[in-house]
């Protein structure tokens, strides 16, 4: 079995002090890992010291609001509902626009 190519993703400093206020908050892992897209590996070693030790937790009023979030799959259906909303707002527009000349 071989393994998926590495996303690139990696955690910059200014990442690493949002999660480790998001970790001080007492968000779970696996949401912080979802919010940044990374393995859960990473936050992991925030949470243990292992990565960007000297980084300070950023303050409360700079993180994100607390997960679970959405799922890719869960934005997926939504952005193509939302397409589903616009084409039918477009049609509706166009028809009040040819049947009164506006």
């Amino acid at each position: 079995m071989r393994r998926a190519p590495p996303s690139g993703v990696q955690l910059s400093q200014h990442d690493a002090a949002i999660a480790k206020g998001m970790l001080g908050r007492g968000d779970r892992q696996h949401d912080i890992a979802a919010w940044f897209g990374v393995n859960g590996g990473r936050i992991a070693e925030l949470a243990n010291g292992e990565r960007f030790r000297g980084v300070e937790p950023a303050p409360h009023d700079e993180l994100p609001p607390p997960g679970p979030y959405l799922p890719g799959q869960s934005a997926r259906a939504t952005l193509a509902a939302i397409r589903t909303a616009r084409n039918a707002l477009d049609a509706a527009e166009r028809l009040v626009r040819e049947r009164t000349g506006l």
